[in-house]
């Protein structure tokens, strides 16, 4: 897989992509690879908001992966999720 060196980067660009990569809990360089592929996408008029290559999506859970811990049991877990849901349409499970 190719690889691209930016050099330049003024520091409120950095500092943006520092602070959104932390918000969104994912590396910086898969925070710019997302960036780029939706810049891409808007300059050739693509409709879909977040489509990313498998390939970038592969990635992302990689680094992610493991990368979560809870001291809750996995019920508590779900009573939370359920807890927090706002009424909406009739479902059944």
């Amino acid at each position: 897989m190719p690889s691209l060196t930016i050099r330049d980067i003024p520091d409120y660009i950095m500092n943006k992509l520092r602070t959104v990569s932390k918000i969104e809990k994912r590396s910086i360089n898969s925070e710019i690879l997302l960036l780029l592929e939706k810049g891409l996408r808007e300059k050739n008029h693509t409709k879909s908001d977040m489509v990313i290559s498998r390939k970038t999506r592969m990635k992302i859970w990689e680094s992610l992966s493991g990368a979560w811990s809870d001291a809750r049991s996995t019920e508590e877990i779900i009573e939370d999720i359920y807890s927090a849901r706002t009424r909406g349409r009739d479902h059944s499970l």
